[in-house]
């Protein structure tokens, strides 16, 4: 088979800021069509979102698809909540992970795969504020070596 395109809808940059990702898996997601055309359109939003675990299943809240704009009575709540496609296995080793202490899962990218719409979660633990602090003060190192450098080379 050939090479399946990733196009990219939605990202979470905050989830690499707040947190440290351990594990990461790919699930599959249940919409309805007009939300699929929306994203389409790349019409999307994991800022607020977040993900729970109920009665052995995974579901994403505050993950904001946009009403599609030719979708009149066939729009679904842009708010509401979507449940994660996963297997049973991978289900139980998060929810072993999650009763640790510290764990949490959190939604990272929404992309298309082919012509299906997959979310990339993570399993992460939280960061505390001075890791939070580390990570920018090495950040900024990394930055003025480089500016240094290209400054040197022209």
């Amino acid at each position: 088979m050939g090479k399946e395109s990733v196009k990219l809808i939605a990202n979470n940059k905050k989830a690499y800021h707040d947190f440290f990702i351990e594990d990461t898996y790919e699930a599959g997601i249940s919409l309805a069509g007009t939300e699929v055309k929306s994203l389409r359109m790349g019409k999307c939003s994991l800022k607020e979102s977040f993900i729970r675990i109920e009665k052995g299943e995974v579901y994403i809240y505050g993950m904001h698809i946009s009403p599609y704009e030719k979708g009149n009575i066939f729009n679904k709540d842009p708010l509401r909540v979507r449940k994660l496609l996963l297997h049973g296995y991978e289900i139980n080793k998060m929810l072993g992970k999650i009763a640790t202490k510290g764990y949490t899962v959190v939604p990272l990218r929404v992309y298309f795969k082919g012509s299906l719409v997959k979310v990339e979660i993570a399993l992460a633990r939280g960061k505390k504020l001075h890791d939070k602090r580390d990570d920018l003060q090495k950040r900024d190192i990394r930055r003025e070596t480089e500016r240094e450098f290209k400054v040197k080379n022209v």
